[in-house]
């Protein structure tokens, strides 16, 4: 994916449905929560960010953060996609899974922003943004631009 995104194009079957991506960072804070917190056990809470972006959005954040100017977003049927990867050698098991990630994940049946990251945290839950700007400054873009020095 870094490759395609170094080049300027990104192309992905994910439509226009708008998903609430949530931060690995604020999953695992819930996570301890529910593990040490006796008020969070046996509950069930929805986690989301919180707002709902498009991949062509993210890839707009993304391309900002990483590259400093415009990325293309490319979107095409999920059966093309799969045909290239298999073109490409991808074993089957990364097929099906990127199948049904792209046909039932992003169907848009949770593009709905919720609250269980503040329920549970009491703060806000991490914005795309913010989570992209983490990754930049941690190093793992590893971008030319953002490596860094040693």
């Amino acid at each position: 994916m870094l490759e395609g995104i170094l080049t300027g194009e990104l192309v992905l079957p994910a439509g226009d449905t708008a998903e609430p991506f949530v931060d690995t960072d604020d999953i695992a804070d819930i996570a301890v929560a529910a593990l040490t917190n006796p008020e969070q056990h046996n509950n069930v809470f929805e986690l989301t960010g919180p707002r709902a972006l498009t991949f062509a959005q993210c890839i707009d954040e993304l391309a900002q953060a990483l590259l400093g100017r415009p990325l293309k977003y490319t979107p095409v049927p999920v059966d093309a996609y799969i045909e290239t990867l298999r073109k490409q050698g991808a074993p089957d098991a990364m097929q099906q899974l990127l199948h049904k990630l792209f046909t039932v994940v992003f169907d848009g049946r949770n593009s709905q922003v919720m609250s269980g990251v503040e329920e549970v945290l009491g703060r806000p839950a991490t914005d795309f943004r913010t989570y992209v700007q983490k990754s930049v400054t941690s190093g793992v873009s590893n971008t030319p631009q953002h490596k860094e020095s040693t």
